[in-house]
C-alpha cells in the first residue's frame, strides 16, 4: 500500500511538471514575445519619449532664434508616407495637438507615384524632386495653384536645405494627399515640397496665419 501511495505521487508530481513545462510560453508572457515579434515586422513609429525629446530640441531653437514659442511643426520623413508624420506640437501642452499625412519628393521616380513611400531619399540640390532635411522658417502666406490655392514660402535655416527658396520648395495642400492614413500604400510623392490634404491645410492655416513670430518647421528622418 506505501508502495502504490508512493508510486501515485511521483506520477502525479511528473504530471504536473510536464502541465507546467507547456505553459511556459503561454498567456501573458507569451502574448508579449508574440507582440514583440509583430512589432519587429512593423514600419518605423517613434516612441512618445522620443517626440518629446524632439520637441524640447526644437523648443530651444525657437528661444535662441526669436521664433514662435507655442507650436511648431515636426515632419519625421522615416515614418513610411501611409501613415500620419506630420505633427503640430503644442509647447505649452507638451503633446501632438494635430497629425497628418504629408508628401515627400518622388526623385528620379514617378511623379504622384508612392514608390519611395518607406525610402526616400534627400537632396538639396535644384531639379533633384527630392525633399531636403533640416529645419525651416515658414515664411509668407501667398497663393498656389495646387490645393486650396494657398501656400507658405520656407527658408531653409541649415545647409542641408538652404537652397528651398532658390528650388520654390513650399508648404501647400494637394487633393491628391488623403485625410487618414492608407498604409500600406503611401501618399503621393511631389517635387519636394511637403503637401498636405486640403482639408489638413485648412486646420494648419489659421494657426499660421495668426502667429506675430515666424513658426518652425522640422523635417527629419527618425529612423536614422
Amino acid at each position: 500500500m506505501k508502495l502504490y501511495l508512493f508510486l501515485l505521487f511521483v506520477c502525479t508530481s511528473l504530471l504536473l511538471s510536464c502541465n507546467d513545462s507547456s505553459d511556459e510560453l503561454s498567456g501573458p508572457e507569451r502574448s508579449s514575445e508574440i507582440n514583440k515579434i509583430s512589432a519587429g515586422d512593423s514600419p518605423y513609429l517613434p516612441t512618445a519619449k522620443w517626440m518629446e525629446s524632439k520637441a524640447e530640441e526644437a523648443l530651444a531653437f525657437c528661444k535662441s532664434n526669436n521664433m514662435n514659442q507655442d507650436f511648431c511643426i515636426l515632419i519625421d520623413f522615416g515614418i513610411h508616407s501611409g501613415k500620419k508624420r506630420f505633427f503640430v506640437w503644442d509647447f505649452n501642452k507638451k503633446e501632438v495637438i494635430h497629425q497628418f499625412l504629408v508628401g515627400h519628393g518622388c526623385g528620379d521616380n514617378t511623379w504622384s507615384g508612392d514608390e519611395t513611400k518607406d525610402n526616400p531619399s534627400f537632396s538639396n540640390i535644384e531639379d533633384s524632386h527630392r525633399s531636403s532635411l533640416g529645419k525651416y522658417k515658414i515664411g509668407e502666406r501667398g497663393y498656389s495653384s495646387w490645393g486650396v490655392n494657398t501656400k507658405y514660402l520656407m527658408q531653409g535655416l541649415e545647409s542641408t536645405n538652404s537652397n528651398a527658396l532658390k528650388r520654390i520648395i513650399v508648404f501647400h495642400s494637394w487633393e491628391e494627399v488623403a485625410d487618414e492614413e492608407v498604409y500600406p500604400n503611401g501618399t503621393p510623392e511631389g517635387w519636394g515640397c511637403p503637401t498636405i490634404s486640403n482639408a489638413s491645410f485648412k486646420i494648419i492655416d489659421p494657426l499660421l496665419k495668426a502667429s506675430s513670430k515666424p513658426v518652425l518647421m522640422w523635417i527629419y528622418n527618425g529612423k536614422n
